[in-house]
């Protein structure tokens, strides 16, 4: 009897692990920012789009492909030439992600990997077309609307392949060696010719100096002469007195300096 119950335990307790198995095999999650694509081994690739949360599938006839729909990050380097057939090295970040309603067709059309496949290709094509219309110097100088001409064009041509760019930007843009010590040459041009410049004009402003101060000694010495004719000695004796009235100042200002009246020995009450 306990044989019988022992033996409807475990064959129930099997049915549940088969059922449970086959239930676990008919079910797939879908996380957030996600979505999925059902292939069927006997329709091929469904058209619906699957969001997320839990859904159920046949077993071994359809199998979910999970995308992922959010923004991801990738970095480009691509080496190209300017308009001047300067080589250029540009490094472009973009951020894309799938247009969730074309899955079906992109990985019908391209593949899991459309990342791999797509972005490089585009990108080094819309690089080489937009660089090539600017020289060397508008590359640097006007670098936003580079940026802005290169995000035009490969947003315009990711659209055809079911791919959003939510940012385009230049991250690195260097030139080849040779331009590069072009321009620190012509820089140091530049400064040696600004500072020969400064030379010239400090030189000319030191000649208007002098030539002011000349104007201004000689103006001065025709005053004097013109005085000298017109009051004779008066304007000398003035002069003097001037001079000596200075003097005194400076004398009795200094303590070095002893005042003796006039006619007296210079040692002061000793017997003669």
């Amino acid at each position: 009897m306990a044989a019988k119950v022992f033996e409807s335990i475990g064959k129930f307790g099997l049915a549940l692990a088969v059922a449970g198995g086959v239930v676990n095999s008919a079910l797939y999650n879908v996380d957030a920012g996600h979505r999925a694509v059902i292939f069927d081994r006997f329709r091929g690739v469904q058209d619906i789009v699957v969001g997320e949360g839990t859904h159920f599938l046949i077993p071994w006839v359809q199998k979910p492909i999970i995308f992922d729909c959010r923004s991801r990050p990738r970095n480009i380097p691509v080496i190209t030439g300017s308009k001047d057939l300067q080589n250029v090295n540009i490094t472009l970040r973009i951020l894309f992600r799938p247009v969730a309603s074309q899955l079906p067709r992109i990985f019908t059309s391209i593949g899991e990997d459309y990342d791999e496949r797509v972005l490089p290709s585009i990108t080094t094509e819309i690089l080489k077309s937009v660089v090539a219309r600017f020289d060397a110097g508008e590359l640097i100088t006007q670098r936003e609307l580079v940026s802005r001409q290169v995000s035009d064009d490969l947003t315009e041509r990711a659209a055809t392949f079911g791919l959003i760019l939510d940012d385009v930007s230049l991250t690195h843009l260097t030139f080849g060696k040779e331009f590069t010590e072009a321009v620190e040459a012509k820089q140091v041009a530049q400064q040696e010719a600004e500072r020969a410049r400064f030379v010239v004009e400090k030189a000319e402003q030191q000649k208007k100096a002098a030539i002011i101060s000349a104007e201004g000694d000689s103006k001065a010495a025709e005053l004097i002469a013109n005085s000298l004719a017109t009051a004779g000695d008066g304007l000398i004796e003035l002069r003097k007195l001037e001079a000596a009235e200075d003097i005194a100042y400076q004398l009795s200002r200094s303590r070095n300096i002893t005042y003796l009246p006039a006619g007296q020995s210079v040692l002061l009450q000793l017997p003669q």
